[in-house]
């Protein structure tokens, strides 16, 4: 039984997300050089969805951090973080996105492969609380599985995707299993609904920074 939403248990998520993902490190790797190109302080940060701490691992060593808060919804996932990284200026919720109810408090948020796991409404709520969470200027990035404009689109990088998949050295059966997760387990949207949802929910500016296969970032300038 899984202990979490994602499609591997809190114990073996870092080393089988990277074999599942294309460039999933660099992920991390762009949201460490985005904020150090918009920001030059030290930084109150808050990683929605934190997982097993994979953000905070780059952020810690590669920021100067003032508060770093690791929000996750589950239990397994959130002890892992909290055996790794332990400070004065660290903190560890067990809550859902859904109950974000902090005001102008974060320079930064992330959202990395989190926003997708939610319906349309739901999406708009966690990404309207987060924008009320930051300062100004404050800055939201998401890594999300984005949705294809066409059917055609969706089978050329479904496809793409499970012959990575199967370089990795993943089965056939275990490549199967992720692309009928697909609209089932999570709920990819288009780029264009992505950006129209940041802006809707109070960003002003909204950009996608980053593309690849069914992956892509957006950030939100508060």
């Amino acid at each position: 039984m899984k202990d979490n939403v994602s499609a591997f248990n809190a114990a073996e998520y870092d080393e089988k997300v990277k074999k599942t993902i294309p460039y999933y490190d660099d992920f991390y790797r762009q949201v460490i050089d985005i904020t150090k190109t918009l920001f030059d302080k030290p930084l109150k940060w808050l990683d929605l969805g934190c997982g097993t701490g994979k953000m905070a691992e780059l952020a810690l060593k590669s920021i100067n951090i003032e508060s770093f808060v690791f929000w996750d919804n589950s239990v397994q996932m959130l002890e892992t973080a909290k055996q790794r990284f332990q400070g004065s200026n660290t903190e560890f919720l067990l809550a859902s996105a859904l109950d974000l109810n902090r005001i102008e408090e974060f320079d930064v948020i992330t959202a990395i492969q989190v926003l997708h796991y939610f319906h349309e409404n739901e999406r708009s709520d966690v990404i309207s609380r987060s924008y009320k969470a930051l300062s100004s200027p404050g800055i939201f990035i998401s890594f999300e599985n984005f949705a294809p404009y066409s059917e055609v689109g969706k089978q050329i990088l479904l496809n793409r995707w499970k012959k990575y998949q199967l370089s990795q050295g993943g089965s056939p059966v275990e490549s199967d299993k992720h692309m009928a997760r697909y609209g089932k387990a999570y709920f990819p949207i288009t780029i264009s609904e992505h950006l129209q949802t940041l802006h809707q929910c109070g960003f002003k500016n909204a950009e996608i920074i980053w593309v690849s296969n069914l992956q892509a970032r957006f950030l939100g300038i508060k």
